[in-house]
């Protein structure tokens, strides 16, 4: 096993991955870029799994709305990765545990590599990597104390019979959240970020980020929990102290009050009704890099909607109503977050056998957060074809409906959410 060698910037870069998986000593790795072949296509990310046929190379290619994962035998994997670097990547970034290596610059055909040492907080000879066996998982069953104070596992750490379905969220919501934290731009040096969950209950996914946001190479941050009900406040700051979380405080309040002056990370899984919307609001307005939502009880627009004349015969049934609503609430939602300044996409979070509430929301800061004109025309064109008058997120972002989409209303500057608190 040769370290890279001197030859050109991208056979160096691809020599640096190629020992860092002979190694193990892989920790990210990212390629981004605009391919022809596939023009949805903006990232491709890799990390190293082990599954029972052996270790693999785990792809996952994020599409402008779907992530499409694949796992390589190593050989098959680093020829991938090298076809997707050679036919449109714009820049790839690998940081192992003994260095990182950002490759850029190919307007001139040639590119460059620039090395230069891992982040002091990577002090481990390898690395932890996902696992698809039981026993290794994201969240780890028998090591948190919080899994066994919050009633999830057995103090033998075996998981508690009912909690099942709890802990595959807890893991998978881990899995969500990871995948997106490799997408936030790095933290200026030694800052500290911000993570608040809004309305968190006894805190499961609270605890969950915290532990994932121990992990080597993840940085500085600061866990807020808020919940309004006092007991369940008290219950996971015990919970939190026994865990040894000294960046990890639950705190009394709600949405609607709850300080947020600066956040880099809002969560809010299911906020009832027009209180995602609420969320969404002062995440934008605090300047969130991302926001993360599960929406619940979809009951502001279900009254409002006057089905279009092809739709009257079906939705006269009441549970498609309601789907259709459920439907074209979170629709509005979405097109309104990419006007708003943000790269929105919309999946299942949990197969719908362990929760109906599995619908989530996941919106990334762009880079140029200036107002989309064109996202603005297709949201009035939804809410004008069902004939919606008004939705919470929209007043709160200032945004403007019409009766006509053919003739909207000026463009108005997206105003400080701040000033439509309640």
């Amino acid at each position: 096993m040769a370290k890279p060698g001197s030859d050109s910037p991208k056979v160096r870069w691809m020599d640096a991955v190629r020992y860092a998986i002979e190694t193990q000593s892989l920790v990210k790795l990212t390629l981004s870029g605009t391919w022809g072949s596939a023009p949805t296509l903006r990232r491709v990310l890799g990390r190293l799994v082990d599954l029972k046929a052996g270790t693999r190379i785990s792809l996952v290619f994020r599409h402008d709305t779907r992530d499409v994962t694949q796992n390589f035998e190593l050989s098959e994997g680093l020829a991938e990765l090298s076809r997707w670097l050679d036919s449109g990547a714009a820049s790839g970034f690998l940081r192992s545990t003994d260095a990182e290596w950002e490759l850029s610059g190919f307007a001139d055909g040639v590119g460059r590599l620039r090395e230069m040492p891992p982040p002091t907080d990577l002090t481990s000879p390898g690395v932890r990597r996902m696992h698809d066996r039981v026993r290794n998982r994201t969240v780890a069953l028998g090591g948190s104390t919080w899994l066994r104070d919050l009633g999830v596992t057995t103090p033998d750490g075996s998981v508690c019979a009912g909690k099942e379905a709890k802990f595959r969220q807890i893991h998978r919501f881990v899995e969500v959240l990871g995948a997106l934290f490799d997408e936030l731009p790095p933290a200026s040096d030694g800052s500290v970020r911000t993570l608040i969950d809004m309305g968190c209950g006894k805190g499961y996914l609270t605890f969950a980020a915290t532990e994932h946001l121990q992990k080597p190479g993840m940085g500085k941050w600061t866990i807020r929990g808020i919940e309004q009900r006092p007991e369940l406040v008290e219950l996971s700051n015990r919970a939190a102290l026994a865990a040894g979380f000294a960046n990890l405080v639950f705190e009394q309040g709600n949405i609607q009050n709850a300080a947020v002056a600066s956040v880099d990370v809002l969560v809010a899984l299911h906020a009832c009704d027009t209180a995602t919307d609420d969320a969404l609001a002062r995440g934008i307005d605090a300047g969130a890099r991302l926001l993360l939502v599960s929406p619940c009880c979809h009951k502001e627009v279900r009254p409002q909607m006057k089905p279009p004349p092809p739709l009257e015969p079906v939705l006269r049934h009441g549970i498609l109503l309601e789907r259709q609503a459920e439907f074209v609430t979170d629709a509005l939602r979405a097109l309104l977050l990419e006007w708003a300044g943000y790269r929105t996409r919309v999946f299942e979070f949990v197969s719908p056998e362990h929760s109906g509430r599995n619908l989530m929301i996941a919106a990334l800061k762009r880079s140029d957060s200036s107002p989309r004109e064109d996202r603005a025309q297709a949201v009035r064109e939804l809410a004008w074809h069902y004939g919606i008058q008004t939705q919470r997120l929209a007043e709160r972002l200032n945004f403007q409906f019409s009766t006509n989409p053919q003739h909207p209303p000026p463009p108005v500057p997206l105003r400080s959410v701040g000033e439509n608190l309640l």
